[in-house]
C-alpha cells in the first residue's frame, strides 16, 4: 500500500513538474492581441504542407492532442489558402464542404495522400472524385453542399480565422484565442516525446482559460 502511495505521490509530482516546464516563450506563445470568440483549440493545416502531412498522417499529432483533451473541449481545425496556388482557395473550399457535412476524418487521408503521395488530385474534379470516394457521399451532395451558403460561410470563416490569428505558417495549433503551441520550444529529442509533449501543452492552455 506504502509502495501504491508514493508511486501515486511521485506521478502527480511528475504531472506537476512537467506543467510547472510549460512557460510562455517556451513551450507556448501569448497571441496578441487576443482573438474574441475563437474555439477553445484552432487547428490550421493545408493539404500541400509536407510538415502537416507528418503531423497528421505520420505522427498522428492532432489525434493525440484530441485523446487528451477531457470531454466536451471544441476543436475546429481551418484549411489554409496561401500554399497550392490558385488550387489552394479550391481545395480550402471542399474543406468547408467536409466540416459542413461532418465527414473531416473521412476524407482527410485520402485528400493528404492524393496530394502529396500519389498527386493524383491535381484539379476540382479529380479532388471531387477522391471526396465523394472517401466520404460515402454522392455528386449531388458534394455539389449541393459545395453551393450552399453554410460552405460559402465556412470559407468565408477560415480566411478570416488565418487573418485573425495573424498566422505565418502551418500547422499551427492555438488554444482559447490567447495562446500558440510554440513548435520550436518542444521537446524534440524523439518523435515520441514531442507528440506527447505537444498534447500535453494544449491541455495545459486548455485549462488556463
Amino acid at each position: 500500500m506504502k509502495k501504491l502511495w508514493f508511486a501515486l505521490v511521485g506521478l502527480a509530482l511528475a504531472f506537476s513538474a512537467s506543467a510547472a516546464q510549460f512557460s510562455e516563450g517556451q513551450q507556448y506563445v501569448a497571441v496578441k492581441p487576443a482573438v474574441a470568440g475563437a474555439s477553445q483549440v484552432t487547428e490550421f493545416f493545408s493539404f500541400f504542407c509536407p510538415h502537416c502531412y507528418q503531423f497528421e498522417r505520420v505522427y498522428h499529432v492532432s489525434d493525440t492532442v484530441k485523446k487528451s483533451l477531457p470531454e466536451g473541449v471544441k476543436v475546429t481545425k481551418y484549411h489554409v489558402d496561401f500554399l497550392g496556388g490558385d488550387f489552394g482557395p479550391v481545395v480550402t473550399h471542399a474543406w468547408a464542404v467536409a466540416m459542413a457535412l461532418g465527414v473531416e476524418d473521412k476524407v482527410t487521408p485520402a485528400i493528404f495522400d492524393g496530394i502529396q503521395k500519389t498527386q493524383t488530385i491535381t484539379d476540382a474534379a479529380s479532388l471531387k472524385d477522391a471526396f465523394v470516394k472517401a466520404s460515402g457521399i454522392t455528386p449531388e451532395q458534394y455539389d449541393a453542399a459545395w453551393n450552399s451558403f453554410a460552405v460559402k460561410a465556412l470559407v468565408s470563416q477560415q480566411e478570416k480565422a488565418a487573418v485573425d490569428f495573424n498566422l505565418q505558417g502551418v500547422p499551427a495549433m492555438f488554444v482559447n484565442g490567447k495562446y500558440m503551441v510554440n513548435n520550436g520550444g518542444l521537446d524534440t529529442s524523439s518523435m515520441d516525446n514531442y507528440v506527447q509533449q505537444y498534447a500535453s501543452v494544449v491541455k495545459f492552455l486548455v485549462a488556463q482559460k
